[in-house]
């Protein structure tokens, strides 16, 4: 099976894509204050031909130039998180300060890069000194409080999802590299205590998670958990085949980001639950193809970085999932592949193109079944 982890991968990002193009020219024409009932999936068109494009680079693009590259890359990507606060650069958006002006493709979700871009300095650090990943300096402490940058500055951003996201994904590194339980638990218990000082102390979040645990309470309904309790109907109305493809009901307006953070309930509601369960299974192939390529790696930098990428796509792909149905409360994160944001597809396939050059260059062992030379036997006559 080793041999077709790209194939798997390929394959389950290809039906994604195309699921989610197909959905945005259900939903997306039906956004209010849109001229072009399909602008949305036009420029969604666009980016997937640009994230194709990046990808093939990246699949072709020799590994170790981005280790000799990292410092300069974690740099910039720290720059680009900073612009967010700069007046006139960072663009507000629903009390979240994520985006930058560019100026072709107008908006830009610096998070997404800084998440790719910590994963590979994470990578070539402990490829560097794989010997002292059991150690407190530099197996914890000095890679730690460098992924710590980005990490608080996305945090600042208010963009707690993404935060969530590279914060589970450097765990999963940390362990996974040899970092010692006995440094990396008193850390989590206290990032976690962090975080639940910042919900009580933030009336916007905490009043989501209220709206999360009641809502049975018309109250809720009608605010911040409406999207979450209209998400539920429309995977309720679905069944298990659906109401038919643009036949419905809640992306007319009760869903308001039916496009992009609550795409997940619309293809329940439309097409039902054996396609969000086909969803749910595609995602799992690209865990498990991830994982392979990470395991048939041929060093330290590439299997870490093949975990690493794997985590950056599917972790986020859970925590929508269990946004849409009421499993987590809201924290605003697209579907990878299929919801709208040029920003998360392009380099979502990009790391996608890095995923099959690492298996590319794995010496991947292929065992014959039958072998091609003849036998010699020797027996004992008595």
């Amino acid at each position: 099976m080793a041999r077709h982890y790209t194939i798997i991968l390929c394959a389950s990002v290809a039906l994604l894509v195309g699921l989610g193009l197909v959905m945005l020219a259900s939903t997306s024409a039906w956004v209010s204050g849109m001229e072009d009932p399909y602008h949305f999936l036009t420029r969604q068109a666009c980016m997937v031909v640009a994230g194709l494009v990046l990808a093939v680079i990246a699949a072709m693009m020799p590994l170790d130039r981005f280790r000799k590259l990292t410092p300069w890359m974690l740099g910039i990507a720290c720059v680009l998180l900073a612009l967010c606060f700069v007046p006139g650069i960072g663009v507000e958006q629903f009390g979240s300060k994520r985006w930058i002006r560019m100026p072709v493709i107008n908006q830009f979700q610096p998070s997404e890069l800084a998440k790719i871009v910590v994963v590979i300095w994470l990578a070539s650090w402990f490829a560097r000194w794989q010997s002292e990943t059991h150690t407190f300096w530099r197996g914890f402490v000095v890679p730690g409080m460098i992924a710590a940058v980005p990490l608080g500055l996305i945090a600042m951003e208010t963009d707690v999802g993404s935060a969530i996201t590279l914060a589970l994904t450097c765990g999963a590194i940390f362990f996974c590299m040899g970092a010692r339980l006995i440094y990396m638990m008193p850390t989590a218990i206290a990032a976690c205590g962090a975080v639940f000082w910042y919900l009580i102390n933030n009336a916007n979040r905490w009043g989501r998670i209220e709206a999360w645990l009641n809502l049975d309470d018309p109250v809720h309904q009608l605010d911040r958990g409406m999207q979450q309790w209209r998400a539920l109907l429309a995977l309720g109305n679905g069944g298990p085949t659906g109401v038919g493809l643009g036949n419905g009901v809640e992306k007319f307006g009760t869903l308001t980001f039916a496009h992009i953070d609550f795409i997940f309930p619309v293809i329940g509601e439309e097409l039902g639950l054996v396609c969000t369960l086909l969803v749910v299974l595609l995602y799992l192939l690209i865990a498990v193809a991830g994982c392979g390529i990470a395991l048939q790696a041929n060093s330290v930098f590439n299997r870490c970085l093949a975990l690493g990428l794997t985590c950056l796509i599917v972790v986020p792909a859970i925590q929508n999932i269990g946004v849409t149905t009421a499993m987590l409360p809201n924290d605003g994160l697209p579907l990878p592949f299929v919801s709208y944001g040029g920003t998360s597809l392009v380099l979502s396939l990009a790391s996608v193109g890095l995923l099959v050059g690492i298996h590319r260059r794995s010496n991947v062992r292929q065992v014959r079944e039958f072998p091609l030379e003849p036998r010699t036997r020797l027996a004992v006559r008595l």
